[in-house]
């Protein structure tokens, strides 16, 4: 597998509170990647983020096997969000200027012909293929309950006014559980993590024709940030993509 990464502070913030890291070959073999994108203020937002993704890589250098199922991957995963979690509670407790600090969390681990995901909050796991799109993850935000409710659509949750109210994050939550899926990806296939920065700004269907049909994966993620600068990249944008080779 091989995998690409960029952030940008985007046109309107003063600070980037996102973070990401691409670790492409761990001490048991796997790749992983891991996507924050930060809440709580200019400085507690990037402190919770950085801290997301440096415990989460840390501590699944500990744990991770080569031997492992994908099942036991979800497992693992799901133990170092934990960890995560409470590294960015207790640094919240120490400072009182980070006691409002957060961040979402989405991660990918290889696992033979897929991708263990793991989630927290309103950062996405899409799947890629010439046929199409998917979202792999969903969403732990107000918008996306209502959506469930049928009480708006998803393109109107898009536009919605509360669409930046997630129902749970890193740090705020005493007991922050993550989602987790197996996605199987065929040669070729690709996997996308970000943040909402992209997601509000950059339609699946411009993010399919440029990983699909665009110019090429090395500058995908150029092109896509490009895009969500001409819609106004009121956000950051964070975005991870990984191909199966």
């Amino acid at each position: 597998m091989k995998a690409w990464g960029i952030t940008d502070i985007g046109l309107v913030r003063r600070e980037n509170q996102d973070s990401y890291t691409i670790c492409q070959e761990m001490p048991s073999g796997h790749l992983v990647c891991v996507v924050c994108d930060g809440m709580g203020g200019a400085a507690g937002g990037q402190v919770a983020s950085s801290i997301g993704v440096e415990v989460y890589i840390s501590e699944l250098k500990k744990v991770l096997t080569a031997e492992m199922s994908p099942e036991q991957i979800r497992e693992a995963s799901s133990y170092v969000v934990s960890l995560a979690n409470e590294a960015i509670r207790s640094a919240a407790a120490e400072q009182e200027e980070y006691q409002n600090m957060g961040t979402t969390l989405v991660a990918a681990i290889s696992c033979g012909s897929g991708m263990v995901i793991s989630n927290v909050g309103d950062s996405r796991a899409y799947h890629i293929t010439p046929n199409g799109i998917t979202r792999v993850t969903k969403d732990h935000s107000l918008v996306e309950s209502m959506v469930d409710q049928g009480t708006i659509t998803a393109e109107e949750a898009r536009r919605h006014p509360n669409r930046n109210l997630i129902t749970r994050a890193l740090g705020p939550d005493t007991n922050a559980q993550c989602d987790g899926y197996i996605c199987t990806m065929a040669a070729g296939d690709f996997l996308l993590l970000c943040t909402d920065g992209l997601v509000d700004t950059v339609s699946d269907q411009e993010i399919l024709f440029e990983v699909v049909h665009g110019a090429g994966p090395d500058d995908c993620l150029e092109r896509l940030l490009e895009i969500s600068k001409q819609h106004g990249a009121p956000d950051n944008v964070t975005a991870v993509l990984v191909q199966n080779l």
